[in-house]
């Protein structure tokens, strides 16, 4: 058996990866943002605030649970999401770590 792509990366380039795919699409933000304002949401209200269809929401909210930016449960026949809020710090701390990298090239004649 061979190796696979993400075998060429250390651990943190590949969590980092897979942190901002899970971000990278505006229906994503856009979930985010309303939990983070509403502090809790239920599926439903998505639908309604950002009128997508309810299947696609799902899918969303099932790559962010995956993630771990979101924590769910199941009240009744609807799921209550929340930002869950140590993984949100760790997440925040490793974006900011990638991009207060210093930038090796500050001369005019680079690139």
């Amino acid at each position: 058996m061979g190796i696979t792509k993400a075998d060429l990366f250390t651990v943190e380039q590949n969590r980092l990866a897979l942190l901002a795919k899970s971000i990278a699409h505006p229906a994503r933000i856009a979930i985010i943002e309303h939990i983070i304002k509403s502090n809790t949401c239920i599926n439903n209200q998505l639908v309604e605030e950002l009128g997508l269809a309810q299947a696609t929401i799902s899918q969303h909210l099932k790559e962010l649970k995956n993630v771990g930016i979101l924590q769910g449960s199941v009240e009744g026949k609807t799921m209550c999401y929340c930002i869950d809020m140590a993984e949100w710090e760790k997440i925040k701390n490793e974006l900011i770590n990638f991009f207060s990298q210093s930038i090796g090239c500050k001369s005019d004649d680079c690139c």
